[in-house]
């Protein structure tokens, strides 16, 4: 009886442990020393990060080389779980719904807050189920279209758009998903009516959109670089204030003389509600020295991101409540829904 409640007052706090406070107060309250090994060997199992994307998609990327660092660390597997499907829907509830014992992370982005804002009753509550580790990166969306299209600057195809008002189309990876609400923002800032088609796969939104039945897309950098490179898509314009280092020759959204169509995007670690503290905290250490090597920060900017250097916990968390607010307007105003 004593153990288990000394666990419990170590594992979820004071609040609880007054519960047992009897044998707390015959055995006397735990010893800093036991707190502190209580998990001073984690992580003991492989750890796997849950990203509720394809393959290829800047999430993924993130995952995949925070991955490397993590098992540099840790001296174990750390396991890529890609749950795409239903414009996010699927990875976050498993982020939501596992064990809070640090072994799942997720690798989150907008989607997370999208994908229950659109939805009246979501499986999982954006913020309340995970706490915050650390603010990964801040992304770079592109605006591209397929070379077919003949159009080589974003008011070329903004004057396109308006010569065939009806009869375009924008590719995104689900309703719900932060390329759905980039695309939307887009055609909204061009005044014009477009048709939304969504894909589970990004591979299968490129090939549509060089067959010509996908007219365009607002999708991140790292998503679309290998496509552009090959020359199987081109990019028109990237949606931040600024050009990008990745892409110095394609002008900034503002350029083109849409600054409301200006979206960036971002991406971090999160783990279930309730994970004790001190492995959120580990974690985020680990994670920001692992972001803060030069050959890391290279590859992120090579990919059109930018590494966060000085992420904390509580700090990643205060930016998703404010994302969530800011999103939760513009769902309203463009009245988008999951539901259809």
């Amino acid at each position: 009886m004593v153990a288990a409640c000394i666990q419990r007052f170590v594992s979820t706090g004071a609040l609880r442990a007054v519960l047992c406070a009897p044998a707390v107060f015959l055995a006397g309250a735990p010893s800093a020393a036991m707190q502190s090994s209580t998990f001073a060997d984690y992580p003991v199992r492989p750890i796997r990060i849950v990203v509720a994307s394809s393959p290829g998609t800047a999430d993924d990327f993130f995952a995949r080389a925070l991955a490397i660092e993590l098992e540099a660390a840790y001296r174990q597997r750390v396991i890529i779980d890609n749950r795409s499907g239903a414009g996010g829907l699927i990875g976050n509830t498993l982020v939501s719904r596992s064990n809070a014992d640090g072994y799942t992370l997720g690798m989150v982005g907008v989607t997370r807050l999208i994908s229950e804002l659109v939805r009246d009753a979501p499986p999982y509550r954006a913020l309340a189920d995970i706490d915050g580790v650390a603010h990964v990166a801040s992304i770079t969306n592109v605006l591209v279209v397929a070379p077919a299209l003949h159009v080589r600057t974003a008011p070329g195809f903004a004057a396109y758009a308006r010569r065939h008002v009806g009869e375009l189309n924008y590719a995104s990876l689900g309703i719900g998903s932060a390329s759905h609400l980039a695309g939307e923002i887009f055609t909204r800032a061009l005044g014009i009516r477009a048709v939304h088609v969504s894909f589970t796969r990004l591979q299968d939104s490129f090939v549509e959109m060089m067959l010509g039945r996908v007219h365009y897309a607002v999708l991140t950098l790292p998503a679309v670089l290998a496509p552009l490179r090959e020359g199987r898509l081109r990019a028109l314009a990237v949606m931040t204030q600024h050009r990008s280092p990745a892409l110095p020759d394609v002008p900034a959204i503002a350029e083109a003389g849409l600054p409301e169509a200006q979206f960036d995007r971002w991406a971090g670690i999160v783990v279930p509600s309730g994970t004790p503290r001190r492995i959120v905290e580990q974690l985020n250490g680990d994670i920001v020295r692992g972001l803060r090597k030069a050959a890391l920060r290279q590859r992120f900017i090579q990919q059109g991101a930018e590494s966060m250097l000085e992420s904390t916990p509580d700090g990643f968390m205060r930016l998703m409540q404010r994302e969530y607010l800011r999103f939760q307007i513009l769902i309203r105003e463009g009245a988008i829904s999951a539901e259809g």
